[in-house]
């Protein structure tokens, strides 16, 4: 029998940053995003020998531990490791010899969501195996105590939800990490309007964002008037947005992505790096209203606004960097898991 689970990745439209703690703790958070058809994959596949064995194909990790033994969170499959130790802990009343496998359709620091989706879509593979009864929100918290608390990388909150739920979300975060899904029902014609519009483009630089991360969250702490100014604007834009996607102004989002990456840029240093001005520059010019880097920034993806037909402008002129077109289209399913 094999359990298997896929888990979609994400465009953050507005609000990036403000789901990180403390800035959510203090000033509360809300966040646009979208899911989009690239995946993190997990399949399960329970082995009669005293063996666990996790793999990630798309990064030719491998470990194989005995069944008895702790698991030493390192820097192999930390995230596997991770989810495991808390499975084992919570849910497994005799340990099972398993193999795990993982791949994901972008890569790692993409700025996506990988990890986070990464951690539900595993989460999910266990969810299927063992009938565990987790629903949406249970296992969007869950991957978040598991990344932030247990392996404490740095992060926000909203991707576990994004990968769990699914679809178009206006996300709202508290404190006590208490979040608010609010899906957004969509004019099928404005949605296809904006997926026709809108640009992915891997830059192909990945990047850890675990610094950019920690040096906005010591901004917060350290009250840094332009900082936290720009978080501000970040998430009022991220009702701005909802609202115009729910009334059909699909061209305004161009004008707040645009107003967006002004901001974004006085949150930390690194956001933004001299190849991203560039492709931004260029991608302007040739037509894109507006844009964004994906997730902290840094690298990973970025995303345009092309309205009409600039998008395939906006391609050609971007052909003469490294990175390339990333192909796409908005889904609304979340988790999804089955066995076979």
């Amino acid at each position: 029998m094999l359990h298997r689970s896929k888990a979609p990745l994400r465009l953050g439209l507005a609000g990036g940053g403000t789901d990180v703690s403390p800035y959510s703790d203090l000033y509360g958070g809300a966040i646009l995003n979208a899911t989009i058809s690239l995946y993190a994959h997990a399949t399960i596949e329970p082995v009669k020998h005293p063996k666990v064995i996790l793999q990630a194909l798309d990064r030719n990790e491998r470990v194989e531990l005995n069944l008895e033994d702790e698991v030493i969170i390192d820097e192999i499959l930390p995230l596997h490791k991770g989810i495991y130790n808390r499975i084992r802990k919570d849910f497994m009343k005799e340990p099972h010899g398993f193999c795990l496998s993982t791949f994901v359709d972008a890569p790692a620091g993409s700025g996506l969501g990988t990890s986070s989706t990464l951690a539900v879509a595993i989460i999910g593979a266990f969810v299927e195996w063992f009938k565990l009864p987790l629903g949406s929100y249970e296992i969007a918290r869950y991957a978040y105590e598991i990344e932030r608390i247990d392996l404490g990388m740095a992060g926000g909150k909203q991707d576990q939800y994004a990968a769990t739920f699914g679809g178009v979300n206006y996300m709202e975060f508290f404190a006590d990490d208490k979040v608010i899904v609010n899906p957004l029902r969509i004019g099928h014609k404005y949605l296809r309007e904006l997926e026709h519009n809108m640009l992915l483009y891997y830059t192909a630089q990945s990047r850890y964002s675990s610094a950019i991360i920690e040096e906005q969250q010591k901004n917060v702490r350290n009250h840094n008037i332009t900082s936290l100014d720009a978080m501000h604007r970040l998430k009022e834009q991220a009702t701005d947005m909802k609202n115009a996607l729910l009334t059909g102004k699909i061209h305004d989002i161009g004008h707040l992505l645009d107003e967006g990456f002004n901001h974004k840029r006085l949150m930390a240093h690194g956001i933004s790096t001299p190849l991203i001005e560039e492709v931004y520059t260029e991608a302007k010019k040739a037509g894109a209203i507006g844009g964004k880097i994906s997730g902290a920034g840094g690298g990973g993806f970025m995303m345009f606004y092309c309205p009409d037909n600039a998008k395939y402008s906006v391609e050609k002129v971007l052909s003469k960097f490294e990175g390339h077109i990333v192909r796409y289209s908005f889904v609304e399913e979340g988790l999804y898991t089955w066995s076979i």
